[in-house]
């Protein structure tokens, strides 16, 4: 990455929280920009196909995903309101946790009409991509809209205060260069994230192969083995026994309350598939907080404890588990079903494993009907063919798994750890502000040594910083802004 320098000459704002800026750039309302319109609001009656309909579910940090896209019949579709987005406009998320967060339309998505969100539509075509790219840094995405829509509990964002965020505008030639900029910059750093972690699958992959093979065929190659009689899984040890889950397990299995509850501000912790992480239960990810009078009337039916194992039983997730290693109270909601291990036939984690390895899961897969949503429904649950020998030999599966996925787990976090540098790296290029006195001396906020080396090699041993690499011609000033005790968490500003 080259070295940013600054430029000859500063000259103030005129607004306060922005400084200085570079002497032939002006600050503009983001309306003297562009044409800021609503999208459609609720849509006409959802199709398997049709016309796409984008939502703010559809829009991540720049750019318009396809998952989870709604559709709509065309002529269902009042026109008169001019819904319609086009390549380059661009799309701002406009209430929700992810207010703000916006992405230009680009030409495979020319055509669709646009939800409840706002539409702006740039006054000159070449300065969209200047202008998307601005709409996502952080002096327009922290400093501005994120003070503009917490003036509610719902975070919120209107045309008029859309049409009023500051935005600084160097001249047309320099706007179409910054964007050139950011656009391969970001191009090179989506393609060796795509990079890492597809080797990160690779080696989840191997680590699942490792699982599989050990709590299927043990750790003693002379033993003596048996057809396992089903299909996808050859001979097992003669020894183990080859039972359904129902055997293994201690109570009957069960699954969460089937209605949905009334939500409280603070309480009882009430999970649902979400919240199923990396094998662990994730209490971030709640889905809120019930009162304990309500948790009380749901253990009834089912009380989660340490040691159980949860199982996603429906939607995307499907077959996903954790195991609680917690002791505090907490209740589940229907997407999850609770298996509490037969102590006296299976250590916890054993069967841990072996409903996370590759002949279990691959039995819940066959339980899908073709073209509906996964699930897995209790009955199919129960009947999941689970293989285990005595439990002296589950310890010693269970060292020796240790050992061996220590190996992998080390590998995948060093490879995450390259990937979270990546994306702090990414989240640097914006329009943000440098640090003042770097500039003066003409210096890169990075550390010396990036200049030498390639940007892959720069970023692997860990020299760019997430508070540095400030584009070319920073701001002077600061834009930061402290964030409201308790305001919504939002997506990082690109």
């Amino acid at each position: 990455m080259r070295r940013f320098r600054p430029y000859p000459a500063y000259k103030g704002s005129g607004v306060e929280w922005l400084g200085e800026i570079p002497a032939h750039w002006d600050v503009k309302r983001l309306k003297r920009l562009g044409f800021i319109r609503y999208g459609l609001g609720e849509p006409p009656e959802q199709l398997p196909e049709g016309l796409p309909f984008i939502r703010a579910t559809n829009i991540v940090r720049g750019r318009v995903t396809a998952r989870d896209m709604q559709f709509v019949d065309p002529e269902d579709v009042p026109w008169e309101r001019d819904p319609i987005l086009r390549t380059g406009d661009i799309i701002v998320v406009r209430s929700g946790a992810y207010t703000g967060d916006s992405a230009i339309i680009p030409r495979e998505y020319d055509g669709p009409i646009a939800g409840y969100d706002m539409i702006v539509r740039p006054r000159s075509h070449s300065a969209g991509r200047f202008l998307s790219w601005t709409l996502l840094s952080r002096y327009v995405l922290e400093a501005q809209i994120e003070l503009a829509s917490l003036r509610a509990a719902q975070p919120h964002l209107n045309a008029e205060e859309l049409g009023a965020l500051l935005i600084l505008c160097p001249p047309a030639s320099e706007q179409q260069a910054i964007a050139a900029f950011l656009d391969r910059e970001t191009a090179r750093i989506d393609a060796l994230v795509a990079k890492k972690e597809a080797l990160i699958a690779l080696l989840q992959e191997k680590r699942t192969a490792l699982i599989t093979r050990a709590v299927t065929k043990g750790l003693d190659l002379t033993a003596p083995m048996k057809a396992s009689n089903v299909d996808w899984l050859d001979e097992i040890p003669s020894h183990w026994k080859a039972l359904p889950l129902k055997r293994w397990v201690a109570t009957k299995i069960t699954d969460g309350p089937h209605e949905t509850p009334e939500l409280v501000a603070d309480g009882v912790d009430f999970i649902s598939a979400e919240a199923v992480s990396n094998g662990r239960v994730d209490f971030e990810r709640r889905r809120g907080f019930i009162t304990p009078s309500l948790h009380s009337y749901y253990c009834h039916k089912c009380r989660p404890v340490r040691d159980d194992i949860l199982i996603c039983k429906s939607g995307a997730t499907t077959g996903k588990l954790a195991r609680v290693v917690v002791d505090f109270e907490f209740s589940i909601w229907s997407p999850l079903a609770v298996v509490r291990p037969h102590r006296s036939r299976a250590l916890p984690r054993f069967l841990e494993m072996a409903l996370g390895s590759g002949y279990v899961q691959e039995q819940i897969r066959r339980t899908w009907s073709a073209g509906t949503q996964p699930n897995i429904s209790m009955g199919d649950l129960e009947q999941l063919f689970v293989i285990a020998p005595n439990l002296d030999e589950q310890t010693e599966i269970l060292d020796y798994i240790d050992h061996e996925v220590g190996s992998f787990d080390a590998l995948i976090a060093h490879v995450q750890e390259a990937i979270d540098r990546i994306k702090e790296f990414r989240t640097a290029l914006d329009l943000r502000r440098g640090d003042r006195q770097d500039r003066r001396e003409g210096r890169s906020r990075m550390s010396p040594e990036v200049s030498e080396r390639s940007f892959e090699e720069a970023i692997e041993a860990g020299h760019c910083k997430a508070a540095s690499a400030p584009m070319a011609a920073p701001l002077r000033g600061s834009a930061r802004r402290k964030r409201r005790p308790g305001a919504t968490r939002r997506r990082a500003a690109i």
